[in-house]
């Protein structure tokens, strides 16, 4: 007589669709706390050292000094600099929505309100419901994600239109040189005005005076 299989919690569906509701309910609940946000995205490999952390970590003081949430995934890299940037005795929040990876993820110390994920799905809907503005800092292939998903939802106004902010021009403009080539003018798959949607500065100090100015009309 053959002994009986273990059963596999992870092979059931029926167990991974509460698991995932189980991911939104708690998610939604946390991100419905955080009134006046900014969500930071940008590389996970970058060291303390970087020119883009230490920006990051400029713009999220400066955001969070004026009292706004600063939101990350919680990982090292670009997320620790904005959340070692809000970090301690500043009005605003440092937040961190982490993802369980078996490489580069962690939560990062500078986190003082944070939600893990098991689901990157889950998680991606939790952020683009999670601010009141997005900012971009230069990544690979996560931050692209972050960006275009974020960028759709604004252009199918499926969420309302918001601040997405681009920083590093010599990382971002060629990108953006790209679609203009090839998505606009050549496939014509997309509109000028939807280059619009984004607005692209060199800096923290740039960003911030956009954002600041940009944000306070939303009060």
């Amino acid at each position: 007589m053959r002994p009986p299989q273990k059963f596999n919690y992870h092979d059931n569906p029926a167990w991974r669709m509460f698991r995932i509701m189980g991911e939104f309910t708690e998610g939604f609940e946390f991100i419905s706390k955080l009134k006046n946000s900014v969500t930071i995205f940008g590389s996970a490999r970058f060291s303390e050292d970087n020119k883009w952390y230490k920006e990051s970590q400029k713009l999220a003081h400066k955001l969070s000094k004026a009292g706004h949430h600063i939101v990350t995934g919680g990982g090292p890299g670009i997320m620790e600099a904005a959340n070692r940037g809000a970090f301690g005795g500043t009005p605003g929040d440092s937040v961190g929505l982490n993802i369980q990876l078996p490489k580069e993820q962690r939560t990062n110390p500078y986190v003082e309100r944070s939600m893990g994920f098991h689901y990157f799905f889950t998680r991606k809907v939790c952020m683009s419901f999670s601010a009141n503005a997005f900012v971009y800092f230069p990544g690979g292939l996560g931050t692209l994600n972050e960006l275009f998903e974020i960028i759709t939802l604004v252009q199918t106004k499926k969420i309302e239109k918001i601040p997405l902010v681009l920083i590093g021009k010599d990382f971002w403009t060629p990108f953006l040189k790209l679609m203009r080539e090839k998505l606009l003018k050549e496939y014509k798959t997309v509109d000028e005005k939807d280059f619009g949607l984004m607005k692209l500065f060199n800096g923290a100090d740039e960003a911030y005076e956009f954002l600041h100015k940009e944000l306070r009309k939303r009060k």
